[in-house]
């Protein structure tokens, strides 16, 4: 991690943690992880699986709020619910692949339903945006993976540093 401390928000998405029928232990646990490695957590938001309401969330933390970097978790599988995919794509600038690509190939080496995870990471104006899993296993080794390259990425994006070498 660099000295400079990126901005950050964690969306948790689900319906029943909305309702309060189910306890969110996916978002703290993000949290938790993000503030170790010296982020900066200024916004921590639960949702239902509503494609328009996720879109207006992503799209006011990434122009209004100016968050560095935003993380979601949930609502990124195979239920008619999930959503959160298609609403990060309908609201980004940028595709960043290689992110998801790469949680998915670190999971595929603990589960093989990590294939079925539809997580997208994007790039809105100067924000990052990664869908992780809505379980707490899943975000803790997904993050584990991509962690250590987020510095870089967002140093770049944010025009904090302009070299891509090195």
């Amino acid at each position: 991690m660099s000295e400079y401390r990126w901005k950050a928000a964690v969306v948790t998405l689900s319906d029943s943690g909305y309702r309060g029928e189910r306890e969110d232990k996916s978002g703290p646990l993000l949290c938790e992880i993000l503030t170790e490695k010296g982020y900066i957590i200024e916004k921590k938001i639960l949702l239902p699986d509503d494609k328009q309401k996720i879109k207006d969330c992503l799209c006011r933390l990434c122009d209004e709020e100016k968050m560095d970097i935003v993380f979601t978790t949930g609502g990124t599988g195979f239920s008619p619910r999930d959503c959160t995919p298609e609403a990060t794509m309908e609201i980004a600038g940028r595709n960043v692949p290689g992110i998801a690509e790469a949680m998915r190939l670190a999971s595929l080496k603990i589960t093989p339903r990590a294939m079925l995870s539809r997580g997208a990471s994007v790039i809105r104006g100067q924000t990052l945006i990664i869908n992780l899993p809505g379980s707490p296993k899943a975000v803790r080794e997904n993050l584990e993976a991509v962690l250590p390259a987020l510095d870089h990425g967002l140093a770049i994006l944010t025009g904090r540093d302009g070299e891509c070498a090195g």
